[in-house]
């Protein structure tokens, strides 16, 4: 799958917005991917998991892991692709954990898949959450890269789609210095 059908398949189902946003890392931007949008269609969402498993054929993946909440649908449909299994990590107390009975063994190959990266934050959190319970993690993927490439997340990632959109921090954003009212449509609220 193409960079250009990825962005097609977002702007198809209006899950590529335009305006002034609050991104879950606290930075602005004039354009917000609400991935739930894209998918809620189980079509979607399996092209998008077959085209990032494509990415890692020939390799020993036991586990997808995803950070909740964006990332468990398609973690899920990643690990389905691969035939692995499927947990995630959330936040308890702000702090990322697994729960909810989710046990790794020791070394155990893992891919973390999120649906979007801004700068890594949530997926380097998981990954440190994952090595904390004794997981290898051996890479990371997602869906769109909103950071140009530039987010290090401390393993090999790829992405299905990399743009590169401006984001600011809310004191040298463009739209708040005009006095535009920015909006946070994501799942996070805090």
């Amino acid at each position: 799958m193409q960079s250009e059908e990825v962005i097609d398949r977002f702007r198809r189902t209006g899950a590529l917005l335009e305006g002034h946003f609050v991104l879950s890392s606290g930075l602005h931007s004039t354009q917000y991917l609400q991935c739930a949008l894209v998918l809620q269609h189980p079509s979607e969402a399996e092209a998008f998991a077959r085209a990032v498993a494509a990415r890692f054929q020939g390799e020993t993946i036991e586990t997808v892991a995803a950070p909740a909440i964006g990332g468990i649908v398609i973690g899920y449909e990643v690990a389905r692709a691969l035939g692995a299994k499927s947990i995630w990590t959330e936040r308890e107390a702000g702090r990322m954990t697994l729960r909810r009975g989710f046990t790794l063994r020791p070394g155990e190959s893992i891919l973390v898949v999120e649906d979007v990266i801004t700068t890594g934050g949530s997926t380097r959190e998981t990954i440190d959450t994952l090595r904390e319970a004794g997981a290898r993690v051996v890479a990371a993927a997602s869906i769109i890269d909103r950071s140009a490439g530039r987010a290090d997340v401390g393993v090999p990632r790829v992405a299905l789609a990399t743009l590169d959109v401006p984001s600011f921090a809310p004191d040298a954003c463009p739209a708040c210095l005009r006095g535009e009212t920015a909006i946070k449509p994501g799942s996070r609220k805090q």
